[in-house]
């Protein structure tokens, strides 16, 4: 534990804000909430513009989720911006000593999120001083909407705060815009959002007109009915993504899980990104696309497509003498081919949909890069990529990622019934076979089975649930392979499963700032 002797309290910050000036006049460049939101209008007009400020942060190149890509295995890379490298070199040491080198993207999520949090408090207490002082307010149907929206963001805001850092501070429309409330741990930042998204329901169930196609960058307006949808699915993501080990995984309310997701999105949640518009995907959709080290997938875990026997060898070779091998897979998300050559034909641009995979040209590998290197890169994107202004369609929820918290919730009871059909929609899609009727046995296939495990075998319904969750939200979401992988023993020995508060903000608390310690002692489920 340590304490910076230059630690400067907000409370003390607040307290010079409050001097009054003697001449009176006012500062019309500093923030005045009241003025900003004076009128029902302008308090609609900013909820409005939270989805983008929800939304951006998330794929931010600078930001705790592009660190927790590289534990998850979600991607490699060389290069040390954004502190990738450095999660690289060490995974069980989260630096958070004042001038650290990844102090940016370490407070970049905490900052954007909590304030975010703020913001949703302020408009709703604004608003309700416009009621109590008999101002002009919004139609019913609006106000509705207005708060449905309100509590939607601060639900998904709260969510991250707790997938990522230890702890986070909770704030509501009673509290004063001065008032600074103390910190709780993961576990309260998850009851937050999961009262938030109560609230979010409750008043969309009293009756709102249509999400207009703007707030959630949409082509079209979101209806009551598919907003209500969108609500249980993101509540159903915080119920789960919170754990921290197998065992918090385990204590999960498994059951109000499959009620919200199976009364969750039917069809992958799309947002349209533009540099124009102010919607971003700045790392999953553009960043990654840059080749000299930025990005490679990792085979730790999507290596078990391949049906050659190379994965096995090299899964159980000694990391620093791995290297890269060729996937031949029935899973046509994979370039087809017996060779890189062929490979590489059916992959040549980034356009390469509907595969998501591509085997890349040969002079973009980095070689010598132990368990890291691969000859293969993500490409989902690659027709928005392409695009000069980074523009085009990004999957902000996937239907697979819903679909799956349900049927790990059935597999958590034997319900294998239930489950099988919700791992088969995106399998079938993709050329595998079903898994109907394997119970708790291993997926059909033989030697072409997938997945196929480090040691051969055929993987289990769980091992196919995880295979296909993986695919199917590869650079989608918020930390979806980070926090299931924690949650399910994924993560290779030895890494940190969240951050400490950042520094920037004990020290705004006079509080002594720590590193982030708490690690995954592993072996990993795979033996990684």
């Amino acid at each position: 534990m340590r304490k910076s002797a230059n630690t400067i309290s907000v409370l003390a910050l607040l307290g010079l804000a409050a001097c009054g000036d003697v001449l009176s006049v006012d500062n019309l460049s500093q923030p005045d909430v009241a003025r900003v939101l004076s009128s029902a209008a302008s308090v609609e007009a900013a909820v409005a513009g939270l989805g983008a400020q929800m939304s951006n942060p998330q794929r931010a190149v600078e930001s705790v989720n592009t660190q927790a890509k590289i534990l998850a295995d979600e991607t490699f890379a060389t290069v040390a911006n954004f502190g990738m490298a450095a999660r690289v070199a060490n995974r069980s040491l989260v630096d958070n000593d004042l001038g650290n080198d990844n102090q940016t993207g370490n407070v970049a999520n905490f900052n954007s999120f909590q304030r975010l949090t703020r913001l949703v408090a302020n408009t709703l207490k604004a608003y309700n001083q416009l009621r109590a002082n008999a101002k002009p307010l919004l139609v019913a149907a609006d106000e509705n909407r207005m708060r449905s929206f309100a509590y939607f963001i601060m639900g998904r805001a709260y969510t991250n705060v707790g997938i990522m850092y230890d702890s986070g501070a909770v704030v509501s429309e009673q509290i004063n815009t001065t008032d600074i409330p103390g910190l709780v741990g993961a576990a309260g930042m998850q009851a937050a959002a999961i009262a938030a998204f109560d609230s979010a329901e409750a008043n969309a169930l009293r009756g709102m007109n249509s999400v207009p196609a703007i707030w959630l960058s949409q082509a079209a307006a979101t209806t009551q009915a598919d907003f209500i949808r969108l609500i249980h699915s993101y509540r159903a993501r915080a119920r789960a993504a919170v754990a921290r080990t197998p065992a918090e995984r385990a204590a999960v309310n498994w059951t109000a899980v499959i009620a919200d997701a199976t009364t969750g999105i039917t069809a992958d949640h799309v947002i349209s990104i533009n540099g124009t518009t102010g919607w971003s995907a700045s790392f999953d959709a553009s960043q990654i696309y840059a080749t000299g080290g930025w990005h490679s997938f990792s085979m730790k875990y999507i290596g078990m497509a391949d049906s050659s026997g190379a994965y096995q060898a090299w899964a159980t070779s000694a990391p620093a003498a791995r290297r890269a091998f060729l996937v031949r897979s029935k899973d046509a998300r994979w370039p087809t081919g017996d060779t890189r050559t062929l490979q590489q034909a059916n992959t040549p641009t980034n356009l390469i949909a509907p595969k998501y995979v591509r085997n890349r040209a040969s002079g973009d590998d980095i070689l010598g890069a132990g368990d890291g290197e691969s000859f293969y890169d993500h490409r989902r994107y690659g027709a928005t990529q392409i695009n000069s202004s980074v523009a085009g369609p990004y999957t902000e929820l996937s239907k697979t990622e819903i679909d799956m918290l349900a049927a790990e919730g059935y597999l958590r009871v034997a319900n294998y019934t239930a489950a099988a059909p919700l791992i088969d929609i995106s399998r079938l899609r993709n050329g595998l076979p079903t898994v109907v009727g394997v119970g708790a046995g291993v997926v059909t296939g033989g030697a072409s089975c997938v997945p196929k495990l480090p040691n051969g075998t055929c993987g289990t319904m769980l091992d196919a649930l995880k295979y296909e969750k993986r695919m199917e939200t590869a650079f989608t979401g918020y930390a979806v392979w980070f926090s299931d992988a924690r949650g399910w023993g994924d993560l290779a020995a030895n890494s940190v499963v969240e951050w400490p508060i950042p520094y920037q903000e004990m020290q705004a608390r006079g509080k002594p700032y720590y590193d982030g310690t708490r690690v995954f002692a592993g072996p990993s489920t795979y033996g990684f």
